[in-house]
Parts: structure tokens; C-alpha cells; sequence
């Protein structure tokens, strides 16, 4: 019965991602193949803007060697720039913001975000990557804005 609820959990979570990402790139690093990974998604509603978020990737070689071998680092990257004509859509305009890509970084507990905060007072859409963890937070963050200009 535990593992049918967890499957259940599981699915929800994948069906309820905020967003799809394209794998746009991917970067050879080292010999055992390390990776850094480059994916781009489509704010969901926010027309018109695109962000890239990039994260380190452990290769088989490296998991083998140092054991840990369901998680990633925390490490990512994100740019977001204006790729068509902005129309913004019911979004949340709270001080936390709102999420719009997950992506699992370990088989259950950790995973990377990308939130968007509206800063309404510049008229600028904020994206900031970063990792979470049920229990262990991380300090390792990104953050990409984008100006909406009225011509």
C-alpha cells in the first residue's frame, strides 16, 4: 500500500510540473563524464519570455567513484530574456512569486526551481534558480530579470 501511495505522489508531482524544459545544450566537462546541462522552457504565462537554466550533471564514472549516486549538486544558472511580444497572464503578484519549472535532482527530496517574482513598482519580471530540500537548504541561487518595456 506505501509504495502504490508514493507511485500516486510521484505522478502527481511529474503531471503538475509548472513547465517542460528542451534540452538546448550539453557541455562535456570532464573525463567521467560530467556534464553541464542547458535547458530552455517557455514561461507558462507570461508569453513571450524564454529562460535557460543551466546545472551541473554527474556522469557513471563519477557516481561509481564517489558513491553518492542519486544526487546532483545544487549549482545552476538561469537567463531569461524577452523572445516575442510579452503578454502577462493571471500570474501571482505576491512577494513569493510563483513557480514555473521543477526539475527532480534526486530521486525523491531534492530538486531544482525557478520561481518568478513580479516586480511591479520597475515594471520587471524577476527569475531566480535555486535548490530546494526538504531538510537541507542551500545558498546557491541565480537570478535573471526581465524589463518590460511599453514602446
Amino acid at each position: 500500500m506505501a509504495l502504490r501511495n508514493t507511485a500516486t505522489w510521484l505522478f502527481a508531482l511529474t503531471i503538475c510540473s509548472p513547465a517542460a524544459a528542451d534540452q538546448v545544450g550539453n557541455v562535456d566537462v570532464d573525463w567521467l563524464g560530467n556534464d553541464i546541462v542547458i535547458e530552455a522552457f517557455a514561461d507558462p504565462k507570461v508569453e513571450g519570455v524564454t529562460c535557460h537554466v543551466a546545472y551541473f550533471e554527474r556522469g557513471l564514472i563519477d557516481r561509481l567513484q564517489k558513491g553518492n549516486w542519486f544526487e546532483d549538486p545544487s549549482n545552476s544558472s538561469i537567463a531569461c530574456r524577452q523572445t516575442g511580444v510579452v503578454s502577462i497572464g493571471d500570474i501571482d503578484r505576491s512577494d513569493e512569486g510563483e513557480s514555473v519549472f521543477s526539475e527532480g535532482r534526486s530521486i525523491i527530496w531534492k530538486s531544482l526551481k525557478v520561481k518568478r517574482i513580479f516586480d511591479e513598482a520597475n515594471q520587471t519580471l524577476i527569475y531566480i534558480s535555486h535548490a530546494r530540500d526538504v531538510q537541507d537548504g542551500s545558498a546557491k541561487m541565480s537570478i535573471s530579470t526581465v524589463p518590460l518595456f511599453n514602446p
